[in-house]
């Protein structure tokens, strides 16, 4: 991981050059920007490892930041804020981000989510190959889904828990197994109604009737199972 570049949005200039150089001295590449346009801009025409993107800046909210660069990659991005409500996380997250700090933090915890985001990137093999569980097919490496051959578009974390699902399918798992598998660092999902929000969203967009759902079952007193679906022919 070291020597992987990054790219650091924040519109403070005491935090910028501060997190700049605790970065380059943790051996990672760092570009700064202090607007939005600017770090679009740099984005076109520069790879990144990994994106540290403030929420509020000058120009170009962080969300909506997050979610053109999202239109374009699947680079992963930790999101700084001062705002730490349940519906602001959740919003961020949404947008395409993959963790979320809440200011002030201490720079260690800032680390250990870069490493950490930096090794999801770098999986160590074995899901390559297109996971099927009828009806649905998912590519874990282009992060699509097909629904009978059709295309569904899902944020990266409703994707990701798809996924997860999809890996125990008939095999109910409880909302602490999913927040440890998933989001490990994140405090955030310590509270099960974030993660039935994303059951719901999930359902809203895969299920034939969200209201008697077939796919994702909630499995009661456990959590979650994914299902084949109803019988067919």
């Amino acid at each position: 991981m070291a020597g992987d570049r990054i790219l650091l949005v924040d519109d403070d200039p005491d935090i910028l050059q501060i997190l700049k150089d605790n970065l380059e001295l943790d051996g990672f590449t760092v570009a700064a920007a202090a607007t939005g346009k600017e770090a679009l801009q740099w984005f076109q025409g520069n790879p990144a490892a990994l994106i540290v993107l403030d929420l509020s800046l000058p120009d170009i909210d962080g969300i909506q930041v997050c979610r053109l660069i999202r239109e374009k990659s699947e680079v992963p991005i930790i999101m700084l804020t001062a705002r730490d409500s349940v519906p602001d996380k959740v919003l961020g997250l949404e947008s395409g981000a993959d963790d979320y700090v809440v200011k002030p933090f201490d720079y260690l915890e800032l680390s250990a989510r870069v490493r950490a985001c930096l090794r999801r990137r770098r999986p160590a093999g074995g899901y390559a190959d297109i996971l099927r569980v009828d009806p649905f097919e998912m590519d874990p490496t282009n992060k699509t889904v097909l629904k009978r051959g059709e295309a569904v578009s899902l944020t990266r974390s409703e994707f990701n828990l798809l996924l997860l699902l999809a890996r125990n399918a008939g095999r109910a798992l409880s909302r602490t197994a999913i927040r440890h598998e998933l989001w490990p660092e994140r405090e955030l999902y310590g509270d099960s109604r974030t993660i039935d929000v994303h059951i719901q969203h999930l359902r809203s967009k895969l299920e034939d009737d969200p209201g008697d759902p077939k796919y994702i079952i909630t499995v009661q007193g456990v959590g979650y199972m994914m299902g084949a679906g109803p019988a067919t022919g």
